[in-house]
């Protein structure tokens, strides 16, 4: 059923805004949340958290007028429910069912989708380098971008299409001319918004090494190739090639205080290495990823910050708030980066989440093959980005 489908409750029902929701769930409040999706759906990708109760009954279990009591006994009557669906439609119609029968609830204003445009900025405290370096953090998939300013100028690394307009806004606040997007790589769980700010007057950046993968629009972008530079105010961007991840991936080291390593490492895993050449590829892939982590990545000074282009679930913030750490931290926490070759890729070959939904359409739409409009790329990226390597957390292994 679409959300136009469902009647309206007779019973008066509020809407919990997404912002309200995460607010309420990072300041550690017992949240308890109806996910109203199907069972699929729901498994998928929900809402998580360690003071988040979260039940699962499709919507359709509330469709008769004789709710089966198995369904209602799920359900707590002793706190506030907030009940969510994809779109809001569902949410609204189950909250009023159940608010009819005394229920205490409200609804999630335009479901999971209202979810995924939650997108906040927190900048990292221990960057040292020139300027100012903000940790943008979309919730909802872990996606992980970065914005440098400094003099007037700044820098956007890993920007996501739909996001656009929140780059180009948060330029003119900050009072600085968004001079360069930066990709690390062709993406496979998010549309790419390189080629967007580039329509606007920004200068788009792809990795060199990444064209030969098929991108159609390479020509019209500038091209970053191995020990590249560019210059933000007083600070410097360096190109840093470290394939593994795919055969393109390049990180960032801004102004030598913290390299944006796109899929190739994160605060609490590493790059999963099958995403481009699949399973028969993947060997391979990961012998190039534990070359570049050991020879471009853990060569740099200890006290070098790590930043990925995602987060997991598994991952902790630091106590600026972002998901950013040294690369002494990561290599005291994490065995996978002191482990040899050998048992590297055994290890990361061992435990791969399922791939990123809609990875291959995604991966055709961020090379140029495949064109969507703004709505078509927003529901194409959807859900967990499942890029690392593990399931679980690697760090403290």
């Amino acid at each position: 059923m679409n959300a136009d489908d469902f009647p309206t409750p007779d019973a008066d029902v509020e809407t919990v805004d997404p912002e309200t929701l995460k607010d309420r769930i990072d300041a550690g409040e017992d949240v308890t949340l109806l996910d109203a999706r199907m069972q699929s759906d729901y498994e998928e990708w929900r809402i998580d958290g360690e003071n988040v109760t979260s039940i699962n009954i499709p919507y359709f279990e509330f469709l008769e007028d004789d709710i089966d009591e198995d369904v209602l006994e799920q359900i707590p009557d002793d706190r506030e429910v907030t009940v969510l669906c994809a779109k809001g439609g569902a949410s609204e119609f189950v909250a009023g069912t159940l608010a009819e029968r005394g229920y205490d609830v409200n609804h999630l204003e335009d479901g999971m989708n209202g979810w995924a445009s939650i997108y906040e900025a927190v900048e990292v405290e221990r960057y040292d380098g020139a300027g100012t370096l903000l940790q943008y953090q979309r919730p909802s998939s872990g996606c992980l971008g970065y914005l440098l300013y400094d003099d007037g100028e700044a820098a956007i690394i890993d920007p996501l299409r739909a996001f656009t307009d929140r780059y180009l806004d948060d330029a003119d606040d900050l009072g600085v001319d968004l001079q360069y997007a930066l990709d690390t790589h062709v993406h496979a769980d998010h549309i790419s918004g390189v080629r967007n700010l580039d329509a606007e007057g920004v200068e788009g950046v792809i990795p060199e090494a990444a064209v030969d993968r098929g991108v159609t629009y390479a020509d019209e972008l500038t091209t970053a190739a191995d020990g590249d530079t560019f210059t933000v105010g007083d600070a410097t961007i360096e190109a840093v090639y470290t394939p593994g991840h795919t055969t393109g991936m390049t990180s960032y080291l801004v102004d030598d205080s913290l390299l944006a390593t796109g899929d190739g490492l994160f605060v609490e895993s590493v790059a999963r290495p099958d995403l481009e050449e699949g399973d028969d590829g993947a060997p391979e892939a990961a012998s190039m990823l534990y070359e570049s982590l050991q020879e471009r990545v853990l060569s740099l000074p200890d006290d070098t910050l790590v930043g990925g282009a995602h987060f997991s679930d598994a991952a902790e913030p630091a106590a600026d708030g972002t998901y950013t750490a040294p690369i002494g931290e990561l290599v005291d926490e994490m065995d996978a980066l002191t482990m040899d070759e050998e048992e590297f890729v055994e290890l990361i070959l061992s435990d791969m989440p399922p791939r990123p939904a809609n990875y291959e359409d995604i991966i055709a739409t961020n090379l140029g093959q495949n064109a969507v409009d703004d709505e078509e790329a927003f529901t194409l990226e959807l859900g967990p980005n499942n890029c690392a390597a593990s399931q679980d957390s690697l760090a403290g292994d």
